[in-house]
């Protein structure tokens, strides 16, 4: 019998199920786009509700992945994760990329779903768990784990222990400002990472997908991550962030170069200087595999 987490990743361009055995490994995964806020479709039980309309393509997504067992597997537990934010324990789930979902009940209703015990984080703080499990953080106490994406998120690990905070959304990077007066964020600030660096920014600013972007800007992105990651560094003397998403990887060596000088520029004190920006060593497999640790962490794993 194969013991099997079953892992549920809710972004704001897509979202996915999959299967993750123990030892971290993918063993299978379905995607699909996630449906863009005005919508008109409706849903196969009618429903036009945008927030139900998005619950039934991840409804979809996971009943079909668990159609895929094996007479053999046994699910353990659910584990996911979704944007922030979101109340302790993702009771209740308000990502700003994803409007139609308000206080949504998303470990409720992933429960309900799959009768399984359910734990739900941060996408972020999940994928920094995986990071630390099985991937370029593996055998590190004290990192930040980063997705520069749709968004921009974190999880902070020190001590070995990943800071959840007083309702759950520490790590929220992509809210450190990097330019003081600079572009307007969801969040009702101005500068923040996200609203310089995320994909949805560099469309806006350059008028194209972010997977088009010049070589200014590419290096524009990185150095604005690394002046974030330089505030996070100083602050909680961290000697590592591992960097994922689709724009970090995509961008590729330009954007980790300009992060990592803008860190050696910044990072002065001498606790602070030598830390390193890394890729993410889990690829697009990350997400998933960061969710199933959500899982295991909420049944007790560390």
């Amino acid at each position: 019998m194969a013991d099997l987490v079953l892992a549920v990743d809710i972004g704001g361009t897509k979202m996915a199920a999959g299967l993750v055995a123990l030892d971290g490994s993918l063993v299978e995964r379905a995607m699909r786009p996630t449906r863009p806020p005005g919508s008109d479709e409706v849903g196969p039980a009618g429903d036009q509700d945008p927030a139900e309309l998005l619950w039934q393509d991840a409804a979809a997504l996971v009943c079909g992945i668990m159609d895929r067992l094996s007479p053999e597997d046994r699910l353990v537990v659910c584990g996911a994760g979704c944007g922030g934010p979101m109340t302790l324990g993702g009771a209740q789930v308000s990502p700003l990329n994803i409007p139609a979902w308000r206080s949504f009940p998303l470990r409720r209703r992933l429960a309900d779903l799959t009768g399984l015990a359910t734990f739900v984080d941060n996408d972020a703080k999940a994928l920094a768990l995986g990071e630390g499990w099985v991937g370029a953080a593996a055998g590190a106490s004290d990192y930040i784990g980063m997705v520069v994406s749709t968004g921009v998120g974190g999880g902070i690990v020190l001590d070995g222990r990943l800071l959840d905070g007083r309702l759950g959304n520490a790590g929220h990077v992509g809210h450190v400002i990097v330019v003081p007066d600079g572009r307007a964020c969801r969040c009702g600030g101005r500068g923040c990472l996200e609203a310089e660096a995320s994909g949805t920014a560099l469309a806006a600013i350059t008028g194209q997908p972010a997977r088009l972007a010049s070589a200014v800007v590419v290096e524009r992105t990185g150095m604005l991550v690394g002046r974030a990651l330089a505030s996070v560094v100083n602050l909680l003397d961290l000697p590592l962030a591992v960097v994922s998403g689709s724009v970090a990887l995509g961008f590729g060596r330009p954007f980790f170069e300009s992060a990592q000088a803008e860190m050696d520029q910044r990072c002065g004190l001498d606790f602070a200087r030598g830390a390193r920006v890394v890729p993410g060593g889990l690829g697009d497999r990350g997400p998933l595999v960061g969710a199933a640790r959500v899982g295991l962490r909420g049944l007790g794993a560390e």
